[in-house]
């Protein structure tokens, strides 16, 4: 894809250079000062419609960042002025004897009339590049959703011919609670967080996207479930701060970190727990899995695994997240910034 882009790229610069320097070669009296002249402005628009698509729009062209785009751009069409002022006022005069404006009248009609001038010149390609920018990010996410409807039609696929009647397993859970109850508390406890990891593994929502506080339940059933499994060896530290009511996100997008954790890691060490700490703050949530490495794996299962992570928080979270790996010594860090 990436060759493509820059196929088109290389090819409409060579069909717009190949126009300006036909006219010149068709319709100029003086060539060789305007083959220079053309030369120096086809460089210079260049580097400010890359400027703008590489570096400006990507970064600014967005809700709620206005007044950045609009000093970025104004940057840029200083930058376009600057540099034709120095081509070609300054190094043509000295290298080529030549120059391109001569204007009549006071200093501050001149450096007025340039300036006008120059940001009637420089507009087209601050215009042109926010629109091939806009797009093909606008191509790109209509790709990527189209690749996530499908991603997600085959796991539902996938999911109903490997399902057990999931409702009737569920119904028949609560009935195993009811019935351990009396006889085992425990036992019924483990039973009933089984129970709702599994209703909440069924649950759909039209937009995809689940309440926090409700992933938040859901990976704290999954790791009491654990402490059922092994009670006096397994140390996992499970903090959140800020306040997750009101805040959604996608479904089991942050228990991929926690399943590596207890697969890879140290469980069993008091003085060196599995910290797993999750903050909400503003418009961010930021989720950290931290343990020690051990050398022996507990669990055959592989879980969703880190590639696969990756391109459905590409696929989810487009521009919004950012995930950091840190491997240190035997210490593993896992970090997750969700925004919006």
């Amino acid at each position: 894809m990436k060759n493509k882009v820059v196929f088109w790229h290389i090819l409409g610069w060579l069909l717009y250079g190949g126009y300006e320097f036909l006219g010149v070669a068709l319709h100029s009296k003086h060539l060789r000062i305007s083959l220079w002249l053309t030369a120096s402005m086809l460089f210079i628009r260049i580097i400010e419609f890359y400027l703008c698509y590489l570096v400006v729009y990507p970064r600014l062209l967005r809700s709620g960042r206005g007044p950045q785009l609009a000093a970025a751009v104004a940057g840029v069409l200083a930058l376009y002025i600057g540099l034709r002022a120095l081509i070609e006022e300054a190094i043509f005069p000295a290298v080529l004897g030549f120059h391109n404006y001569t204007i009549d009248g006071s200093i501050y009609y001149k450096i007025g009339y340039y300036i006008g001038d120059n940001l009637f010149f420089g507009s087209p390609m601050i215009v042109l590049s926010a629109a091939v920018w806009s797009a093909q990010a606008a191509l790109r996410r209509e790709r990527e959703n189209r690749q996530l409807r499908e991603e997600k039609r085959a796991a539902e696929v996938a999911f109903l011919r490997t399902q057990i009647n999931p409702h009737f397993l569920y119904n028949t859970l609560n009935m195993l609670f009811s019935m351990a109850y009396p006889v085992a508390k425990p036992v019924a406890n483990a039973i009933l967080k089984l129970s709702e990891l599994m209703r909440y593994m069924l649950h759909q929502t039209p937009d995809g996207q689940v309440e926090l506080e409700k992933e938040i339940d859901y990976l704290r059933n999954y790791l009491d479930l654990y402490r059922l499994r092994f009670p006096d060896s397994f140390f996992v530290d499970f903090t959140v701060t800020g306040e997750p009511a009101g805040r959604r996100v996608a479904p089991l997008v942050l228990i991929p970190f926690v399943e590596n954790a207890i697969k890879h890691g140290v469980l069993d060490d008091p003085e060196n727990p599995v910290h797993i700490r999750l903050n909400i703050e503003g418009e961010q949530v930021q989720f950290e899995v931290e343990n020690q490495r051990s050398n022996d794996q507990k669990d055959a299962t592989t879980g969703i695994g880190l590639p696969n992570l990756r391109r459905r928080l590409e696929l989810l979270y487009p521009e919004r997240h950012a995930l950091h790996v840190n491997s240190q010594n035997e210490q593993f860090t896992t970090s997750l910034r969700l925004v919006g």
